[in-house]
């Protein structure tokens, strides 16, 4: 994934906050296609972006999507849930797991033949809660640090299919979860676009503002050699 130009793109959650503004920086980019999956009705005034409904907890509209998408370069899973919670309901963990979690890797795998015919890209919007929780959103730290689990192994799975893997993760942004804190914020348009020059330049992890920029060599030291170790038990369990 040199550049963006050229390419066509599907981002989830895209009618809104990051979501919109990737959509915005991809067309900036020169990106041949859009494809804008979204749970109501949306309209772009850019003839290269395709409104799809899609919730990424509906096996059935997934699959209209997947119908409706001829090829695909670049998988950006944006949406995402965030509700506060103190984690006395299980259901509210469940709806967070849903979609951040489960919808995530169900819209991954639809699509995954396509990416793997293009020899594209996937990136998963996560966040710094993936790494220290916020207590205020606990199901929704939860979550993240699932989908950073998956992403993780998603990439070692999908090295040998030409496919890379990146994860995005994102400190407090101006965004309609934010906007009730009185908090230093990034805005969704410099996030965006720190996440495609992440995706131009093949970084495999994102930091794509100044709070998670803090975090740049958080996988260097103790994580980088528990991951040689654990690649080496991988590579022992394969058949011979």
């Amino acid at each position: 994934m040199a550049t963006i130009s050229g390419k066509t793109v599907l981002i989830t959650g895209a009618n809104r906050g990051i979501g919109r503004a990737l959509l915005e920086e991809a067309l900036s980019r020169g990106a041949w296609w859009v494809h804008a999956g979204t749970r109501e009705t949306f309209d772009h005034p850019d003839e290269r972006v395709t409104p799809l409904i899609l919730d990424v907890t509906d096996p059935e509209q997934i699959q209209q999507a997947v119908a409706s998408v001829q090829k695909l370069d670049l998988l950006i899973n944006n949406a995402g849930v965030a509700l506060p919670d103190d984690l006395s309901d299980p259901a509210v963990l469940e709806r967070h797991l849903a979609v951040n979690l489960f919808g995530l890797h169900a819209v991954t795998q639809a699509f995954l033949p396509q990416l793997i015919k293009s020899g594209g890209a996937i990136v998963n919007c996560l966040s710094t809660a993936a790494i220290v929780p916020i207590p205020i959103v606990p199901g929704y730290s939860i979550s993240k640090a699932a989908a950073l689990s998956l992403t993780q192994s998603q990439r070692e799975l999908l090295l040998d299919h030409g496919v890379r893997v990146h994860a995005v993760l994102t400190g407090p942004t101006d965004t309609d979860m934010n906007r009730g804190f009185n908090i230093p914020k990034a805005s969704p348009a410099s996030v965006a676009q720190a996440i495609l020059d992440g995706v131009e330049n093949e970084d495999d992890d994102i930091f794509p503002d100044s709070m998670s920029r803090i975090m740049t060599d958080w996988q260097d030291g103790a994580v980088k050699a528990l991951r040689d170790e654990h690649a080496i038990i991988a590579a022992a369990a394969r058949p011979a």
